[in-house]
């Protein structure tokens, strides 16, 4: 039984990555986020091209690299949340769904204050990134447990900013 739970989460999780719910996981028609839309097209696209033409292979390396800065940005939070002391809860508090809630809309603005800040302060997310909405749900979960403050000092010390990250941002 536990063994069909984790094949279903498991399948789950590449089917939402193949349907492209990352960004905005309520978003079915995957036009909300750029970069949703964006990887949307390229997909689509390529789908309509000759498999392996030089037009196939571009768009296949810029979904790949697309994708894997998303898989690059999920482990950064998994090995903060492993840090923490959540090594079997990992996956499921990363786990975004469209049937994913808020607890609460104070829970809301303090999620979304704490991922700013993140953004901000760490490189936890690449450069230029617009913030992945999943990212809010997590945080709320975060609250709930009490254990937002540490994350983000967690955050803050693994993936710090440069000196001259930070004074461009102070600069813009």
């Amino acid at each position: 039984s536990n063994n069909n739970n984790i094949q279903t989460y498991s399948t789950s999780i590449i089917h939402d990555d193949e349907r492209n719910l990352w960004s905005s996981p309520h978003d079915l028609s995957h036009t909300e986020a750029v970069d949703d839309r964006m990887l949307h097209t390229w997909i689509q696209t390529r789908r309509q091209l000759e498999k392996d033409s030089e037009e196939w292979q571009k768009l296949n390396y810029e979904i790949y690299t697309l994708r894997q800065a998303r898989r690059e940005v999920r482990t950064r939070w998994r090995k903060i949340l492993e840090d923490l002391g959540f090594q079997k809860e990992a996956e499921s508090l990363l786990s975004v769904t469209k049937q994913s809630t808020i607890s609460s809309p104070k829970n809301m603005k303090k999620a979304m204050e704490m991922l700013l800040r993140l953004a901000d302060e760490t490189t936890i997310f690449p450069a230029g990134w617009d913030l992945p909405e999943r990212y809010l749900y997590i945080m709320d979960r975060l609250i709930c447990l009490d254990a937002v403050e540490d994350f983000f000092n967690i955050a803050y010390k693994k993936y710090p900013k440069t000196h001259m990250e930070t004074s461009s941002i102070i600069n813009k």
